[in-house]
């Protein structure tokens, strides 16, 4: 009997769990596939949300746990950070030996398993290559490419730009963005009720038009208290009702954070309601019933294009990636800001835009996972006209 295929899939954040369900469903039916699943740095932390409950919920147990990830917030502990992952997933993948790692993205944490996999001469299959955003995530992003050998990026353009990066062209597949798989999939409806008792804040009215922010902050840029600060100004003085996530780990996340405690402590701000964490299945409900999405996550680019709400999207941390219609873009100026979000809320929803969608995007992943070869040993290879 032929044994099966070990691969392991890193999960590093709540959002990481969240738009990589399908694929591990599919991994784990897969007869060919020994699912492995090493969960880390901030998908461990209560504070970022429940990972590990909500892949019990979903029948997904983690073979290893990691932690790793050093306070501080800035980009001392993002470095070192990145470092002790290194020693950590070399560890992990020592004890699980398996025949493939599957990473996605482009966070620190991520390139820590890379960086750990390549090493040990375990070929790397990496999600969301090429695609072209601002900040250090681009380079983080690009960086992971070169050290992984088996390529499914979620466009055409960025399959092109992974193969004009050297990458052997027939391991580069255009498979679509796995998460709107889910959301094609997604019939699950949310009662206000359910938010306003998580958090704090405001509740949100059941029948009301309100706003989903989601800002993160910008690693390179050091002004990160200032702009949330103007930003929760520029919302309030709208006095239309908003559901505030917390941003993620990254550099700048402790001077995010505490804009928005003070903010929260010395104005008692009416109509806004701020959260931590949401499952997913709930979080796509409310982005779907939401009347915009405010801010500067890739949800605004990818998930809300698809679903067909209008998104404003502020300043350079997703500069350069594919947008649809549903997006406009602006600066970190409050009248910009007020201005775009007032002419979202006027026109509406927007037609569905596919343009990060491919069907049985899941399945074709594992699929090629479950049959591919590759040597751990890279070539260049020059590709003049992709």
């Amino acid at each position: 009997m032929t044994p099966k295929r070990k691969i392991c899939f890193v999960i590093t954040s709540q959002i990481h769990y969240a738009r990589s369900r399908w694929i591990l469903k599919e991994l784990r039916k897969h007869p060919g596939i020994e699912l492995q699943v090493v969960v880390a740095a901030s998908a461990i932390l209560p504070q970022y949300g429940d990972v590990l409950a909500a892949m019990a919920a979903d029948g997904c147990k983690a073979d290893t746990e990691i932690v790793m990830t050093l306070s501080g917030g800035n980009p001392v502990a993002m470095a070192k950070t990145t470092g002790i992952g290194i020693m950590e997933f070399a560890t992990a993948f020592n004890n699980l030996s398996p025949d493939i790692v599957c990473v996605r993205g482009d966070r620190y944490e991520v390139l820590s398993a890379a960086v750990a996999a390549a090493y040990m001469n375990i070929p790397v299959a990496h999600i969301e290559g090429g695609d072209v955003t601002g900040t250090i995530d681009e380079s983080v992003r690009h960086a992971i490419t070169k050290l992984c050998h088996i390529h499914f990026t979620t466009n055409e353009q960025s399959r092109r730009n992974v193969v004009q990066m050297g990458e052997n062209a027939e391991h580069v597949f255009n498979v679509g963005c796995p998460e709107l798989e889910e959301l094609d999939r997604h019939s699950t409806i949310i009662d206000l009720d359910e938010i306003n008792r998580q958090g704090v804040g405001d509740p949100i009215p059941q029948d009301a038009k309100f706003l989903v922010v989601m800002y993160h902050p910008v690693t390179t840029e050091p002004d990160n208290r200032e702009k949330v600060a103007m930003l929760l100004e520029t919302i309030h003085g709208l006095n239309i009702p908003a559901v505030w996530f917390w941003p993620n780990v990254d550099a700048g996340t402790d001077d995010v954070a505490k804009a928005i405690r003070v903010f929260r402590e010395n104005e008692r701000p009416r109509k806004m309601h701020f959260i931590k964490y949401f499952l997913p299945d709930k979080f796509i409900a409310l982005l779907r019933q939401s009347a915009c999405l405010v801010g500067n996550s890739s949800a605004g680019i990818k998930e809300a294009s698809y679903l067909g709400v209008p998104a404003v999207n502020i300043g350079s941390r997703q500069t350069g990636r594919l947008r649809g219609p549903n997006v406009l873009d602006v600066n970190h100026d409050p009248a910009a800001i007020r201005a775009a979000i007032e002419k979202q809320l006027a026109h509406g929803p927007y037609e569905r835009c596919t343009m990060y969608y491919k069907p049985h995007c899941a399945k074709t992943i594992t699929d090629i996972l479950a049959t591919i070869t590759v040597s751990p040993q890279k070539h260049f290879y020059s590709q003049p006209d992709v």
